[in-house]
């Protein structure tokens, strides 16, 4: 499922893939990806103009287009983004290619199609799209982060993985973030005092910074995700069996032992 370190790798591939490219056509093999966007309209849009410089905000990736649109790629539970050459079949889950000049394409690949691609014509229309985004976790700081935790009366577990409050962190990290600084998903966050509150600020940050360099949540032996999907998933601190259930909707994966 990516999450913000997945798509961060993703903007490292269009930078080197396509970034000061022009786009020469665009095949839309799939109009189930598109999110308020026609296929024509894509086109009219795109093919012709160069694509800049990516960048990214929690979970969504941004590529300003010449003359002013914005295409934004959000890969919802198993998009991604590739490289190919021109020449190279695509398979079945290449749902838009973008080829360019030199005869690479950026592949929008996605099997279950749950979110997309959007335009934003102008800047002012993202910038209403990414209003409705609480700040990147990447870039919160610990006293931002500290006053959201204390204002919200909801599950911590909730509060971490709610994207109008905090952009890009989805269930992998947030389980391993919590587990890193030894608290319960269930506790309410405005329950945590403040030595708590720091532990996890400073886990998201810890965990983030390794992931981003890996470009997903690595499955580590020492990581809760090295152990979440075993047959009879134990904590790789303890030892002691992890509890499973869904919490804020989601399946969630802890230690009672380890967290409080």
């Amino acid at each position: 499922m990516p999450e913000l370190p997945d798509v961060e790798g993703f903007c490292e591939v269009l930078n080197e893939c396509g970034s000061g490219q022009y786009v020469r056509r665009v095949d839309v093999r799939d109009t189930g990806v598109l999110r308020g966007v026609s296929a024509q309209r894509l086109r009219r849009e795109v093919e012709g103009r160069r694509l800049g410089r990516s960048w990214r905000h929690g979970k969504l990736l941004i590529v300003p287009v010449a003359d002013g649109a914005v295409i934004v790629w959000h890969f919802g539970m198993t998009g991604e983004l590739v490289c190919a050459r021109a020449d190279e079949p695509p398979i079945a889950h290449d749902r838009v290619l973008l080829t360019l000049d030199d005869e690479r394409q950026l592949r929008y690949r996605d099997q279950r199609k749950l979110l997309g691609i959007r335009l934003a014509p102008d800047q002012r229309a993202l910038a209403r799209l990414l209003d409705r985004l609480g700040p990147d976790a990447l870039e919160m700081t610990r006293e931002d982060f500290l006053d959201l935790l204390a204002e919200r009366r909801g599950a911590v577990k909730g509060v971490l993985m709610d994207q109008s409050l905090i952009a890009g962190l989805g269930n992998l990290l947030s389980d391993e973030i919590l587990w890193r600084a030894r608290v319960a998903p269930r506790r309410p966050a405005r329950a945590l005092d403040d030595r708590e509150a720091r532990n996890v600020f400073t886990a998201m940050r810890g965990v983030l910074a390794t992931a981003t360099r890996a470009g997903c949540v690595p499955p580590r032996q020492t990581w809760l995700t090295g152990h979440r999907d075993d047959g009879e998933p134990a904590c790789p601190r303890c030892g002691r069996g992890l509890q499973s259930r869904r919490v804020a909707g989601r399946r969630t994966v802890w230690c009672e032992h380890c967290q409080h």
